[in-house]
């Protein structure tokens, strides 16, 4: 009897993967926890294979995905989300492929001189074929060269950025790095904007706009996430000489300030494109990465139509809602998910619409035990305490909630804690949070039903264009006197409504 109890109990403790994490037990209580709501399950690696991720594409059969690494391989992986994936060499020799994208039955790819296309003719599970789509861009050798993409937009054609090097150049200079580029069915690249750093991440949104994520450094204060339309400087200085070459479609922008914040280099500089976020270094993330809208309508919890963003330091994915003013994107950022087993750098939905995380570390560092790895994030369906949405009025935020929240906590003006700061764009590295101003909360109005609560905001520091708001709200409570999941919100304004 006791025998069987055991096995009872160890085949309930044990799910499909013995590495799922997050159960709630009712009977310890204890504070909420991220894993409470989204477990993380590694997806186990054969000996031998050294995954680093640096692409995700999914399908196209049930139960595959396949994943390009640093290393210059891409596998096929079968059963991706069982016991015992299986693992195909689908293809190696490829130089550092950093994105995977499926096309017309195509795998597309963009290794560091070229956009690529392989496919399997004969169904080995193998590539037989290898094009160049496109290879107008050269290197000069150096070791920090990455392209990333390629991501499809609207209209059927290829996008990808070039980051920009790092210490010697073999080969001498080369034109187009730090730049965004177009690719079109005639395979002719376009260079479409200018000044990016370390364009890591790159994704078209549902309805066919183009963000990239950089990376805090040299002329780019801390992380962003930027839009991109044709013409935008983004005020890295590295390639803007590429700007005079006759198929640029961005301005030479002349001589980039060195020491003034952002506000004030675009008053000497129009096409200079202010962040529709900036992400607060170490409060959040370091790393800014790949990105992923929320299309699943709900089937990973209440974040649906928002973006999810990765941090390759941190281990993490942070969350973006994102608002349209004057046809100029903002919004706020939130911390969602911690504690990955690596860096995370891809993202991408997979069966059942888990998030798949490609993971990586080597050479960049991270926060992640690991140094390298697949793993997923699946909602466990239980509904967390969080800030729903952040968006500007004419003289503060409102702030909606994924529950309904205490009202007398919502009013009372000392649950918040608000500053207000920004960045300088400077050839030094990174940017401290500068021209800090204070912000108080006049007043606070909560909905009837406590699921948000309008703040006015005053002071010096209050509503200013092209500055961080980062509001802390310690005070806020649920109805069940829960305490919010993540308690800091970070809102970036560009135009007051």
């Amino acid at each position: 009897m006791i025998t069987l109890l055991l096995m009872t109990l160890m085949m309930t403790l044990s799910g499909p993967l013995a590495t799922v994490e997050g159960t709630v037990d009712p009977a310890t209580p204890r504070p909420a926890r991220e894993a409470d709501y989204y477990q993380a399950v590694n997806i186990p690696v054969p000996s031998g294979i050294v995954l680093e991720v640096g692409g995700l594409a999914v399908g196209p059969g049930p139960g595959e995905v396949y994943a390009s690494t640093r290393r210059g391989d891409i596998w096929k992986i079968e059963d991706a989300y069982g016991q015992s994936p299986r693992f195909t060499l689908f293809s190696d020799g490829l130089q550092e492929p950093l994105g995977l994208l499926w096309k017309d039955e195509w795998l597309h790819c963009v290794q560091r001189g070229e956009l690529s296309r392989l496919r399997d003719e004969d169904g080995d599970g193998r590539a037989d074929l290898l094009e160049t789509l496109c290879d107008d861009w050269t290197i000069s050798g150096n070791y920090h060269e990455y392209a990333f993409g390629p991501r499809l937009d609207k209209d059927g054609n290829f996008w990808l950025t070039l980051n920009r090097p790092f210490g010697d150049e073999p080969f001498g200079k080369m034109d187009w790095r730090g730049w965004a580029m177009r690719i079109g069915d005639d395979g002719k690249m376009v260079p479409m904007a200018g000044g990016l750093r370390s364009p890591a991440g790159l994704e078209v949104a549902p309805w066919g706009d183009v963000f990239y994520t950089d990376n805090q450094g040299e002329w780019c204060g801390t992380n962003k996430l930027c839009h991109i339309e044709e013409g935008d400087y983004f005020g890295h200085t590295w390639g803007v000489e590429s700007a005079k070459l006759p198929i640029s479609r961005m301005k030479y922008p002349g001589k980039t300030p060195d020491g003034l914040t952002y506000v004030e280099a675009k008053k000497k500089i129009p096409d200079l494109k202010l962040p529709a976020i900036w992400f607060p270094y170490n409060k959040m993330g370091k790393s800014a990465a790949g990105m992923l809208w929320d299309t699943t309508g709900g089937d990973f919890g209440p974040f649906q139509d928002q973006l999810f963003v990765a941090d390759q330091h941190h281990a993490s994915v942070m969350r973006v809602d994102l608002e349209q003013v004057d046809g100029v994107w903002q919004g706020a950022a939130m911390r969602f998910r911690e504690g990955l087993s690596c860096g995370a750098l891809r993202l991408a939905w997979g069966d059942e619409n888990v998030m798949l995380i490609g993971q990586t570390s080597r050479g960049w560092g991270s926060v992640g035990k690991k140094s390298e790895g697949l793993e997923y994030l699946r909602w466990t369906g239980e509904m967390p305490c969080e800030v729903l949405t952040c968006r500007s009025t004419s003289d503060g935020y409102k702030i909606t909630f994924t529950m309904p929240m205490d009202r007398s906590t919502l009013e009372n003006t000392a649950s918040y804690r608000i500053e207000n700061y920004t960045y300088k764009l400077h050839s030094p590295y990174g940017s401290p949070e500068v021209d800090r101003a204070p912000v108080t909360v006049e007043s606070a109005v909560a909905s009837a039903d406590g699921k948000s609560v309008t703040l006015k905001l005053a002071g010096p520091g209050a509503m200013r264009i092209g500055y961080v708001t980062e509001m802390i709200l310690d005070g806020v409570r649920s109805t069940d006197d829960e305490g919010l999941l993540h308690k800091e919100v970070y809102a970036t304004l560009n135009v007051v409504p």
